[in-house]
């Protein structure tokens, strides 16, 4: 990317910002640079809490609640044939015979293919026989092939990468095992992490319980905090240790937007300098606790966190 473009593209975005403020009776500023935050961007996890709500710990490391050590691994499945699924949040994915979502291991390897995934990990995720899988439509039988484990077992490989189940996927279109850990994802049918092509800045996605919900470019759930304002001006209650939990979404062009209320649809500067959007003036953030697209573990969290509906209201609040 050329420094000409970029910078005409920020000093574009900036005046872009500055006319908006106006509307929420937002005073005219200018913020450096370094102060803008990227859309959607979260904090580590393990970031200290304020107020605002407490994420989850990952158990064992391997998504599975309890102690794992214990358990003995049930009998592989046959993979079957390989189907192609679509998800709403991740596009294609690939499923086995019974239509059950399959996963990689950003530990594993794929040249030369090798699994990084032994003993507990593969009670959690258990390996995809190798012996039986075929090429359904859609996918390249060429990229099938195997590993072997340590145990002698032929595991199946897409692409190179070798391909797991995950223990908490209970039925055909579960997705459970996406971004466990910040390692493990769904496989796309040509061995890549699934993934939609691109989404822009701010988007609708329709929630099997929340129905249309607000979400940014990389398709993490956006919320509100009822102990914001929106009027006359912009403000954000939550600061310090609750905004490393609860990142301000950073600014979105209104132009890279798709079905979410122009109106009111703008950026504010924050006390703190950091730039943050708003949808009908009112701020968002993304959730520290989600760990993948489609999460929504942010909902209701203190009773004052909620996730944004196309026209900026808290989706599932009292009163709304």
């Amino acid at each position: 990317m050329k420094t000409s473009w970029r910078t005409a593209s920020l000093v574009a975005t900036a005046a872009s910002v500055l006319a908006l403020t106006t509307a929420c009776g937002q005073d005219n500023g200018t913020t450096p640079a370094s102060a803008a935050q990227n859309v959607g961007a979260t904090a580590p996890a393990g970031s200290p809490t304020g107020g605002a709500g407490v994420g989850t710990g990952t158990g064992n490391g391997y998504g599975a609640d309890g102690n794992q050590s214990s358990s003995s691994p049930s009998p592989a499945a046959p993979a079957g044939k390989l189907t192609v699924a679509k998800n709403a949040d991740l596009g294609n994915v690939l499923t086995d015979g019974s239509g059950l979502t399959l996963y990689r291991f950003d530990k594993d390897t794929a040249n030369p293919p090798k699994t990084n995934c032994d003993g507990d990990c593969a009670t959690t995720w258990p390996p995809v026989p190798a012996n039986d899988a075929t090429a359904g439509a859609g996918i390249d039988k060429a990229l099938l092939g195997e590993v072997t484990r340590a145990d002698g077992s032929k595991q199946l490989t897409i692409g190179g990468w070798p391909a797991y189940r995950y223990a908490k996927d209970a039925k055909a279109g579960d997705v459970n095992g996406q971004g466990v850990g910040g390692n493990w994802f769904a496989l796309a049918p040509n061995g890549k992490k699934a993934s939609l092509a691109s989404l822009p800045g701010l988007s609708v996605r329709k929630d099997p319980k929340l129905g249309d919900i607000v979400v940014d470019k990389n398709g993490m759930t956006v919320y509100r905090f009822l102990k914001d304002k929106a009027w006359p001006k912009s403000v954000s209650n939550c600061t310090g240790a609750c905004l490393k939990k609860w990142p301000a979404v950073g600014i979105v062009k209104p132009e890279d937007t798709k079905g979410v209320k122009k109106k009111g649809l703008m950026g504010f500067t924050r006390p703190d300098g950091v730039q943050q959007m708003t949808v009908n003036c009112w701020p968002i953030y993304t959730f520290s606790g989600d760990k993948a697209p489609g999460d929504t573990n942010g909902q209701g969290v203190g009773g004052t966190w909620y996730a944004v509906s196309p026209d900026g209201k808290p989706v599932g609040a009292p009163g709304n």
